[in-house]
């Protein structure tokens, strides 16, 4: 997922808490006040979790289910000039790397379900 698309789908959840919590222009509030008035999670932290929730479930299954092998699979050669494109697991990598963990704990902390 791209920071526009984040922003995005962002700018929709506070537009539409706005219209249900009837908070219409000449009232001035913040997102994060919005937010703790509709007792609401930002959207980038319910993707973070849901994210989260998934990879632990992917790794669960058994080495041959096609969700894990598509999730460790590292393609041959070489790729095209310039910035290699964000891919699900670079973001996964990334997030997990930001916590202190390598792919490889991750996939130990899977095993146990409620971690």
């Amino acid at each position: 997922m791209t920071d526009q698309d984040l922003s995005k789908l962002s700018s929709f959840q506070t537009k539409n808490l706005r219209k249900i919590a009837r908070i219409f222009w000449p009232q001035r509030i913040s997102n994060e006040e919005l937010l703790e008035h509709c007792q609401q999670e930002s959207i980038e932290k319910i993707l973070v979790e849901r994210r989260w929730k998934w990879i632990g479930h992917v790794l669960r299954k058994s080495q041959n289910a096609i969700p894990r092998v598509a999730v460790q699979w590292k393609p041959e050669g070489r790729r095209k000039r310039g910035r290699p494109k964000t891919t699900w697991r670079r973001t996964a990598e990334a997030e997990a790397a930001t916590m202190g963990q390598s792919w490889g704990t991750l996939r130990t902390l899977a095993q146990d379900r409620e971690k």
